[in-house]
């Protein structure tokens, strides 16, 4: 089965996975075979078992392992053997909860009544909100995220930022050209004497911005485009939402193939697995079913059905 592993991890790290973690699994699970003397070319369902949930080991790392063995019996299942494709269920089960994604229409009411906030000699918001909300969707970034930017983490020149240690890893968001001048306006306007490590959305007095304030400032935004809000949003986070939601729609009425293309949003996102982007997927489908219509013929069945997720 060693060949057939260096083939699998092989065309996910080429389909633009890093798959690190699970190719340390695949390691173990390789070595557990060989202690076990099991040289079949396919897994069975009691070697799996074996293998995944182990009594001393946390249900994270049980569901570590159900998701790589389940991709990698897929994958033995394509290439013709009668493999065992291990079901997922050490997921902890989440209460129901659909983001809010924001119409066009609303966003654009939205970004009129955020920059249209009237000046205030005690308040610098009128200046730090444009910028900053239009990143967190232009950019798809979390709000925490942008809040935590240093003025060197924001590449004005070459149209980058810099996300530290989000979910422990770092990573570059290029930004649109639009956005890129305006983060050389706010830089110019803020950061003439800043030193590289000053907090890029800085308080009226020079310290990060309390993400409290900023939802407060954010439910005013709402009221004054004619956005209602319920104590389940819409909520700053499902500005990233809707940029994920409404980049795959466009891909998709452009013609893009999202099995190349998702890899590349989970990384753009920074997302630790590539669960939560495929839940993106799903909010795409069921939102906008006329689209899915009008792409079956040219992707097939790619959009995968709600139990997967």
């Amino acid at each position: 089965m060693g060949i057939k592993m260096a083939e699998f991890l092989e065309i996910k790290r080429l389909s633009g996975y890093k798959y690190e973690l699970e190719g340390r699994l695949l390691k173990r699970f390789d070595d557990f075979c060989a202690s076990k003397q099991f040289s079949e070319e396919y897994i069975t369902q009691d070697i799996a078992n074996e293998f995944i949930y182990v009594a001393y080991e946390k249900p994270s790392t049980h569901l570590n392992k159900e998701r790589l063995l389940h991709n990698f019996g897929v994958f033995l299942r394509d290439c013709g053997y009668e493999s065992y494709i291990c079901p997922i269920k050490s997921a902890k089960k989440k209460r129901g909860f659909t983001p809010y994604i924001y119409a066009e229409s609303e966003l654009f009411r939205l970004f009129e009544a955020i920059d249209n906030y009237p000046a205030h000699p005690l308040s610098n918001r009128h200046l730090i909100d444009p910028l900053l909300f239009r990143l967190v969707y232009g950019c798809g970034l979390r709000i925490s995220e942008a809040l935590n930017l240093r003025v060197d983490d924001v590449d004005t020149e070459g149209g980058l930022l810099t996300i530290r240690e989000s979910k422990n890893r770092d990573r570059f968001v290029p930004m649109a050209e639009s956005l890129r001048l305006r983060a050389v306006s706010f830089k110019k306007s803020f950061h003439v004497l800043s030193s590289k490590e000053d907090v890029f959305f800085p308080s009226p007095f020079g310290r990060a911005l309390n993400l409290s304030t900023i939802y407060r400032r954010f439910r005013l935004y709402l009221w004054e485009a004619r956005i209602s809000h319920t104590g389940r949003g819409p909520r700053i986070h499902d500005l990233r939402h809707s940029f994920s939601v409404h980049r795959m729609k466009k891909w998709v009425l452009d013609g893009g193939n999202l099995q190349n293309l998702l890899p590349y949003l989970s990384v753009y996102l920074g997302h630790a697995s590539f669960t939560g982007t495929q839940y993106y997927l799903r909010l795409t489908t069921d939102l906008y079913p006329e689209i899915i219509r009008q792409s079956e013929i040219t992707f097939g069945n790619i959009f995968p059905e709600k139990e997967r997720f």
